[in-house]
């Protein structure tokens, strides 16, 4: 069985970027503060148009912000 996960650095860049608010973030983003935190939670996985807006918000590349890792594991 393969597992996936997105993982991300939204907290890390709001606080990096003067502790930038998810109300903020989401508003530059057009978007709600809940989709936000339930990326910023991992409880969701933005489409690739909202994950390239946030990349912008942050002046980064996408790959800054988001990080796929597929992790393998066996089931016995």
């Amino acid at each position: 069985m393969t597992e996936t996960r997105l993982k991300n650095r939204i907290r890390r860049l709001r606080f990096e970027t003067g502790e930038m608010t998810q109300e903020e973030l989401a508003s530059r983003a057009g978007c709600t503060r809940q989709t936000i935190n339930a990326i910023e939670a991992s409880k969701y996985g933005p489409s690739l148009e909202l994950a390239f807006k946030i990349a912008s918000v942050f002046g980064v590349g996408i790959g800054e912000v988001f990080q796929y890792e597929d992790s393998k594991t066996e089931k016995p």
